[in-house]
C-alpha cells in the first residue's frame, strides 16, 4: 500500500467518536475564531476584489458565502478561506521547521459539508483530519527551508479535509490527495521580501485547488498514488525522505495549536504580551524610548526579526506590517494594542510609528531558539532616556496549548471583530450554533453566516445587475 493509499484509510476511518472532549472544544473555539476573523476582514481589499471574481465568473449556488449570497463549492472556498485568513488573526501550529495555519482549512472543509448536507458532527470530523494531516506533516516534513511554502503540506490536509466531508471512498479519498499533492506545490516566496497580497490569498488558493481536485476525484478522476515515495514525488524532488505510520494516527492534533490573542503574526504573540506588560506596568511615553531590545527564538527572528526573510523596517502596506516584528512592538507600545486598527494605511504611514520601529533591535538567541516549539521564549527590554531600563522575560502567552485561550475569550475575540457586520442577536445564534455544532446541521451554521452584512456583497451585486443591463441593451 502506497502512503497516500494509507493516508486515505486513515482519512476514511476517523470518526467523532474518535475525539476526546477537550479536542471537540478546540475544534469550537478555532472554528468560532475563525469566524469572527472572517467576518471582521468583509472589508479588507484581497476578499473584495476575489469577491467581485466570484460573482463575475458565477457558478451553480451549491454553498453559502458570508457576508451573503451562494456559489459553488471551490469558489465559496476560495472567498470564504480568503476571508479567514487576511487578517493574520487566524490560528497556528508550531513545528519545529515549519509554521502553518489551520483553521485555513476550513473554508473548504465548511464548503464541502455543506454541499454534502452533513451534521455539525460530520464536519468536526471532517475538520479535525485536516489539522492533523497539516500539522503531522509539518512535523516530519518541514518545506520552508527547502523554499517551498507551508500551503504545499496544506494541499494534502485540505483535500482530505474535504473528502471526508463529502464522504469519499478510500479508494477517491486518495485520488483527490494525490491529484492535489502533486498540483498545488508553492514557493516560499511568498513570504520574503516585500510581501503582497498573495501572502493572505495562497492557502485560499490551495484550498479552492483542493476542493476542486476532490470533486474531480468524486468523479471518478485518478491521481498519481506514488504522490509522496515515487520517482520526482513530494519525498523525491521537495521534502526528503520520511515515515509516518496513519495507522496509529489519532486526530487530536487540534489540542497543540495556538490561538492567536493579538492580531499580528504568530511568533510574536509572546513578544507583545510582553511589551504590553511593560507599557501597562511602567508610566512612559513613546518619546522616551531610546532603544527597545527584542531577544527572540530562531524562527522570529528569520521570519518577522530582519532574518533570512528580509528587511523588516521598511514598512508600507498591511502585509509588511502585521509581519514585522519592529512595526508591531512600536504599534503596540503607542496605541496600547494591536489590532486590525493598527493595519489601516493611515497607521501603519504615521512618522510616530515609523521613528519608533526603526529604534526596535531584534536578535536570535541560542537560549529561546531551544525551547522553541515547546515554549514561544523572549527577553524584552526598554531604555528610556532617564536612565531606566524595563525588562520581561515570557515563556508563552495567553492562547498558547500550555495557556489555552477559554471558550469566554474565543466569544469575546469574536464579537469584537464581527460588531461591525453583525447585531447581537445574530452574534448570539452564531455562538449558539458553533456551540452545538454537536447537534445541529452544517446547514443551520451556513444560513446564519449568509446573513452577515457584507459591504463587498450589494456593491458586487450592483455591478452584475450593471453588466446584465448592458447585455441586454446590447443590439
Amino acid at each position: 500500500m502506497t502512503m497516500v493509499e494509507e493516508l486515505a484509510t486513515f482519512v476514511v476511518r476517523a470518526s467523532y467518536d474518535d475525539l476526546s472532549e477537550p479536542a471537540r472544544e478546540q475544534l469550537k473555539i478555532r472554528m468560532l475564531d475563525a469566524l469572527g476573523c472572517a467576518i471582521g476582514a468583509l472589508e479588507g481589499e484581497p476578499a473584495r476584489l476575489v469577491r467581485e471574481q466570484v460573482e463575475e465568473f458565477g457558478g451553480n449556488s451549491r454553498c453559502t458565502l458570508i457576508g451573503g449570497g451562494r456559489t459553488a463549492p471551490d469558489r465559496a472556498a476560495l472567498y470564504n478561506g480568503a476571508l479567514v485568513r487576511y487578517l493574520d488573526f487566524n490560528d497556528s501550529y508550531l513545528a519545529p521547521k515549519e509554521t502553518c495555519h489551520p483553521s485555513d482549512n476550513i473554508g473548504a472543509v465548511l464548503a464541502a459539508a455543506e454541499y454534502a448536507g452533513r451534521s455539525g458532527r460530520e464536519f468536526l470530523t471532517a475538520l479535525a483530519v485536516a489539522y492533523q494531516v497539516q500539522c503531522r506533516l509539518s512535523d516530519v516534513a518541514p518545506v520552508r527551508a527547502k523554499g517551498f511554502d507551508h500551503t504545499t503540506q496544506g494541499s494534502y490536509a485540505a483535500a482530505a479535509g474535504v473528502a471526508r466531508a463529502l464522504g469519499l471512498d478510500q479508494v477517491k479519498t486518495a485520488n483527490a490527495v494525490a491529484i492535489a499533492g502533486t498540483a498545488l506545490n508553492a514557493l516560499r516566496v511568498t513570504r520574503t521580501g516585500a510581501l503582497s497580497h498573495w501572502k493572505g490569498l495562497a492557502y485560499p488558493n490551495t484550498a479552492f485547488g483542493a476542493t476542486h481536485a476532490a470533486f474531480l476525484a468524486k468523479r471518478g478522476i485518478t491521481g498519481p498514488a506514488e504522490v509522496f515515495e515515487g520517482n520526482k514525488g513530494f519525498m523525491d524532488a521537495i521534502a526528503g525522505r520520511f515515515e509516518i505510520n496513519w495507522s496509529t494516527e489519532d486526530i487530536e492534533r487540534v489540542t497543540r495549536t495556538i490561538v492567536k490573542k493579538y492580531n499580528a503574526e504568530i511568533h510574536s504573540q509572546s513578544t507583545l504580551e510582553g511589551i504590553l506588560e511593560i507599557r501597562q506596568q511602567h508610566d512612559f511615553s513613546a518619546d522616551e524610548v531610546v532603544q527597545i531590545d527584542i531577544e527572540t527564538f530562531d524562527v522570529a527572528f528569520h521570519i518577522i526579526g530582519g532574518g533570512e526573510e528580509g528587511d523588516k523596517t521598511v514598512v508600507r502596506t498591511k502585509e509588511e506590517a502585521d509581519h514585522s516584528l519592529p512595526y508591531m512592538v512600536a504599534v503596540a507600545v503607542l496605541d496600547g494594542r494591536v489590532t486590525p486598527e493598527q493595519y489601516r494605511p493611515g497607521r501603519i504611514a504615521r512618522q510616530d510609528v515609523q521613528a519608533l520601529l526603526r529604534k526596535v533591535r531584534v536578535r536570535s538567541s541560542e537560549t529561546h531558539s531551544r525551547r522553541f516549539p515547546q515554549q514561544m521564549s523572549c527577553r524584552v527590554e526598554v531604555a528610556l532616556r532617564d536612565g531606566r531600563h524595563l525588562a520581561t522575560e515570557k515563556l508563552d502567552y495567553e492562547g498558547f496549548h500550555t495557556r489555552p485561550m477559554r471558550w469566554a475569550t474565543a466569544v469575546e475575540k469574536f464579537n469584537q471583530l464581527s460588531t461591525p457586520y453583525v447585531t447581537s442577536g445574530l452574534q448570539r445564534q452564531i455562538v449558539s450554533a458553533v456551540a452545538d455544532l454537536d447537534t445541529v446541521r452544517v446547514a443551520d451554521l451556513t444560513a446564519l453566516l449568509g446573513r452577515v452584512q457584507s459591504p463587498a456583497a450589494p456593491r458586487a451585486a450592483r455591478q452584475k445587475a450593471g453588466r446584465s443591463t448592458r447585455r441586454r441593451h446590447q443590439p
